[in-house]
């Protein structure tokens, strides 16, 4: 199948890329930043903004799924995840198309904000409260205006070997835990669920 992953220069987006490669997929990568692999025959690579309507156009162009990874550097507050939310349905409007677009937030954005632990919520409140409020105005386009998607909502990333073994949530519970996830288990779900989407239409919290 034809997979996009939209911000594969580095972290999850990088490693979905790998993975899906290693799968059989024919993989387009979008990203300002070259990505670090190395030629492949199933490899398509396209560099420009997410933000940018031209540049979207371009990469999601005959996609199957559209996996969305972008992610930010500064705490400051910022409209990349909207601003990028929109343009990617404007494409798909204009096409006509609706692939399956699975799009990485993280357990905090949204109505999961209320069920994180105390630490957590003072984390994100002197650190992450201005990114992760566009993240979930990212979750509200998307849901509100689109057919087909999944929200991946991971605890804490972290670095770490695949295991392939992590749980999902898909409902929102007092008292439940979402903690620390290894980067490439999120990439193990995100990649599976482009083949066989079965979380469509939900928000999906990853932790083991």
């Amino acid at each position: 199948m034809k997979i996009v992953v939209i911000g594969a220069s580095a972290g999850v987006g990088l490693l979905v890329t790998r993975l899906a490669l290693e799968k059989g997929h024919e993989v387009t990568t979008f990203s300002r930043r070259v990505v670090p692999l190395p030629d492949h025959a199933k490899l398509r690579r396209v560099q420009g903004s997410a933000t940018n309507l031209n540049d979207v156009r371009a990469a999601a162009e005959g996609a199957d799924a559209i996996l969305v990874t972008l992610g930010v550097k500064s705490p400051f507050a910022t409209t990349l995840f909207s601003d990028s939310a929109r343009l990617l349905l404007q494409v798909q409007q204009e096409t006509g198309s609706s692939p399956t677009l699975i799009v990485l937030t993280g357990f905090g954005a949204g109505d999961s904000w209320s069920y994180n632990s105390l630490p957590m919520k003072i984390l994100f409140t002197l650190l992450l409260k201005k990114v992760y409020a566009d993240k979930g105005e990212q979750e509200r386009i998307i849901a509100d205006a689109y057919p087909r998607w999944e929200i991946v909502r991971p605890g804490r990333l972290t670095n770490g070997t695949m295991t392939g073994r992590y749980r999902v949530l898909d409902e929102l519970v007092k008292g439940m835990r979402v903690g620390a996830i290894f980067r490439s288990d999120v990439a193990h779900f995100m990649v599976a669920q482009a083949e066989n989407p079965t979380y469509l239409g939900k928000y999906a919290a990853l932790t083991y």
